[in-house]
């Protein structure tokens, strides 16, 4: 085939094959045998075929497209979300656009799904991290499949939701302070626009009155280190540095720990402390950190899948996918 680039009618000639098996198999329709199915896959490997999607989408009448909405936040979990579905969703065989909005998001919001339609997406998926975007899209009116990733947010008629079991998340680093005898377990914790922080502080305040224990100290803020640093300051001078601390991310921990070290409170010694998020490098903290550990991948495998399912016609019923706790050297048994 020089000087042209390989078709799908070359590769079922190659394969000795018809036109619509290797159709099937780049569909990845069930009737067809694993053996040839396998030989037809090594054959377009070995050509170089590439799916013409244009062509696709004037026979199937469908793009082989996803939107992403997004606020567009440089926070761990929103990055780490986006950065994940868009790499499953290449692996589904789909390709993604993505759409950033601002505030104020009742325009930008409507403005994002009036462009994604435009452009005849198959579906489109919010990452809505914040309460204020979230009511957007409730709000705004699109034409296709919509589904939107808020810890602890319901759906409605027309949007479906996913998201990680954050609220299991923080039950766990709160329990496993619990679980090393400690009962003064404050929560240093996020901005309550935020899902993510809202249902944080829902796990430390549950893990704890269901071990008998009355929530203690929580302060609520920026999420950055910065914030979490002045605030340990002011925890120091105040003398209310509490014994343990479920810290609302990494970055919060980070910057606890170094008020702390400045002034000569010890961690894990006179503190222990636990995170959220399992960021890099956060196993190099001084001390390494015990945190909670979000499955990106399986999130965004888990969202694919709920979103087709609605492109499809049919409701996929998935439980939230759940996190890991990371037990390193940040926290120890009370003393």
């Amino acid at each position: 085939m020089p000087g042209r680039k390989p078709s799908i009618n070359d590769v079922a000639r190659i394969a000795g094959v018809s036109y619509q098996t290797v159709s099937r198999v780049i569909n990845s329709a069930p009737d067809v045998s694993p053996a040839t199915r396998a030989r037809i896959q090594q054959i377009i490997a070995d050509v170089g075929y590439h799916r013409n999607r244009a062509a696709a989408a004037l026979v199937t009448n469908r793009s082989t497209s996803i939107g992403i909405v997004t606020d567009g936040s440089p926070r761990f979990g929103p990055v780490g979300t986006l950065l994940s579905l868009e790499s499953v969703i290449r692996e589904r065989g789909y390709t993604a656009t993505v759409v950033a909005v601002n505030e104020p998001y009742d325009e930008s919001v409507q403005d994002a799904f009036d462009t994604l339609d435009e452009l005849g997406v198959d579906g489109i998926i919010i990452i809505a991290p914040r309460l204020s975007m979230a009511s957007a899209v409730v709000a705004a009116s699109v034409r296709v499949p919509v589904e939107m990733i808020a810890a602890g947010a319901s759906g409605t008629s027309n949007i479906v939701t996913y998201s990680e079991n954050q609220e299991l998340g923080a039950r766990m680093a709160t329990q496993h302070l619990i679980d090393l005898g400690h009962t003064d377990i404050a929560h240093i914790a996020g901005s309550m626009e935020w899902f993510d922080a809202r249902v944080r502080k829902r796990g430390w305040e549950s893990a704890l009155r269901d071990a008998g224990l009355a929530p203690g100290l929580c302060v609520e803020g920026d999420w950055s280190p910065k914030w979490a640093y002045e605030t340990g300051l002011r925890l120091i001078e105040e003398g209310r540095v509490p014994r343990a601390i479920f810290a609302v991310s990494d970055h919060t921990a980070l910057g606890l720990i170094r008020a702390f070290a400045e002034n000569g409170v010890r961690v894990p010694e006179d503190v222990s402390i636990v995170g959220f998020d399992d960021v890099e490098g956060s196993d190099y903290f001084l001390p390494p950190l015990t945190t909670v550990r979000q499955d990106f991948p399986a999130l965004a495998r888990a969202t694919i899948d709920v979103l087709l399912s609605a492109v499809e016609g049919h409701a996929a019923h998935r439980a939230p996918s759940a996190p890991t706790l990371v037990v390193r050297n940040s926290a120890i048994r009370a003393r």
